[in-house]
This record gives C-alpha cells, structure tokens and sequence, in this order.
C-alpha cells in the first residue's frame, strides 16, 4: 500500500501538538559549532526549507541530538563513513512533478499537465554516523556576549520598513492601518523574546496586499483561517529566529492556539505543508528587503 506522505508527517505532528509540544520551538542545542540556533543542514551546508525544518527540527527533539547537520546513508558512505548499525533515519520530503499528456477526444489536440507530487527519502543526523570528518562534530568556541547577536536583528527587522507603533500591553499587527504595535521593549522578560515576537508580527505583516497578499480565508477571531495566519506567523516566526539567532518567545494563549491548529491539521492532511510553504515565502520576501549590509550580517 503506498504511503501517503501528506497524511503521516501530518499525524506526527498532531500527536506531539496534543502531547503539547511544539515541534519548531526549541530544536536547538549549544554543543555544536553550526550555532546555538540553526536550520537543519545537509551535508553541503545548505539549510533545508519549509516543512522539512519542521520535521528535521522535531526528531533533533526528539532523539536529542544537538549537531544540526543531516545526509543519506550514501552520502555517509561517499565521506567514507557508514552510519551505526539499528539506527533509525528520519523522513524528509522534496516536491516534485510529472507531465502528462492528454488528448482532446473532439480535436485530436494534446495538452500538457503537470501534476505535483512529494516524493520522501530518508536522512541520518551526524551523530548516528561514525568515521565522518571532525568538523561535523566540532564544538562552539566559547561567546563572548549577546550584543552582537541582538543588534543583528534589529538591523534586520528595521531593514524590512514595517511600521512599528511601541505602547499598550499587546502585540498584534493591524491590516487597516498596515502597523505592527508592540509594548516597549521594556516590558519584554529579555531583549530575545521582544525580538522574536516582533519577527512573528512582521511575517503577519506580509499578508498585506502589497506584499505577499497572503489570503488563507480569515473571516473573524477564531476561525479556520485565522488559526492558519496565526501558524504561518508562528512557524515564520520560528525560520526566521533560527536564521537570527533568536529564542522563539511562548505565548501566554499557548494552549489555545495549539489547540485551533490540532483542528485544522486533523481537517486538512495537507494544512501544515501549506502553513510551512507560506511561512518560508515570508521569510524569504522579509530576507529579500535587506540592503546589501544588513544582508550580509543576517
């Protein structure tokens, strides 16, 4: 029986959303050198995007593993290297299409369609793989503070010209008025949680039809759509404090909104594929506005 990769990656979610846990929140660990805060890697460095760093992210919970770099049993191999006997790959996705040809019963004429497909394949972490090179087990080098790290991000979120109104106790972003209001920053536990709230408003700030005109059907407070702007804001959120370096903030309506997303993904198989395809377009378009400085430091 084939495997309907939508529907098993949308059951791993669900069962660790209803344990509570959200898979995206915490998958990092400082016993690596790639960062204390990181996207998946493959084996080249690239960073994985949409729906696989939700899924690479939650088995580095999972399993513990604190190297955030991952590859084929192949790969392994080709670095002269194998992975351990009984260990237990994790599932990555990549989209794909095939073209097929139709012919019109009444004219004769053929016509293309291309139809989309996932097609899974299984990658390993570097720490169920022995004999690799030493830097993809290397140790951080000892920080010397946060300032860096923190400026980093004011630089990129200022870049991005979303219009910031600081006052009143709640963070939320307006779509009439196209501002996102904030408390000062003051009223934040730490500098990190201002940062990573705020980088959760700007992506609820490229919905607007000046942007990404991101429409997912929000009607009202509550809603089915509502629920899934409130994921893409979420998991925007979570892309782009791994790629700042910054600690996802929990919110105090933690339980509420898990449980309105469990809803829509036990709904819709492929609701978080979405979710995640329209969270990384956010990140994406929020990386593009940078100027060439504030580019090269994020």
């Amino acid at each position: 029986m084939r495997t309907d990769v939508y529907e098993r990656i949308t059951n791993q979610i669900v069962t660790e959303l209803e344990r509570g846990v959200r898979p995206w929140l915490k998958p990092w660990n400082a016993e690596h050198a790639a960062g204390r805060i990181t996207r998946p890697l493959r084996a080249n460095g690239m960073p994985y995007q949409g729906i696989n760093v939700l899924m690479l992210w939650s088995a580095s919970v999972a399993n513990g593993y604190a190297a955030p770099i991952w590859m084929t049993f192949k790969q392994a191999l080709d670095l002269k290297a194998h992975v351990r006997k009984g260990e237990t790959g994790s599932l990555v996705v990549y989209a794909d299409k095939i073209i097929r040809t139709e012919t019109d019963a009444g004219t004769g004429e053929e016509t293309e369609h291309a139809i989309p497909f996932l097609k899974a394949y299984t990658v390993f972490n570097v720490e169920q793989i022995d004999g690799l090179p030493a830097h993809f087990h290397a140790q951080p080098a000892a920080r010397t503070g946060t300032v860096e790290r923190i400026d980093r991000a004011e630089r990129f979120l200022a870049a991005t010209g979303a219009n910031v109104v600081h006052g009143g106790s709640q963070p939320c972003y307006v779509i009439s008025t196209d501002n996102i209001h904030l408390p000062c920053i003051d009223f934040f536990r730490d500098a990190e949680s201002y940062y990573a709230v705020r980088a959760h408003e700007t992506v609820h700030w490229t919905r607007h039809t000046s942007r990404l005109a991101r429409d997912l059907g929000r009607k009202r407070f509550g809603d089915e759509g509502y629920a899934m702007e409130e994921l893409v804001a979420e998991l925007g959120a979570a892309f782009l404090s791994a790629d700042l370096e910054l600690t996802p903030e929990v919110r105090e309506d933690h339980a509420d909104y898990i449980a309105s997303w469990i809803k829509v993904l036990k709904n819709d198989k492929r609701a978080i594929f979405s979710a995640a395809s329209h969270a990384q377009r956010a990140a994406d378009f929020l990386h593009g506005l940078q100027k060439p400085a504030a580019a090269a430091a994020a």
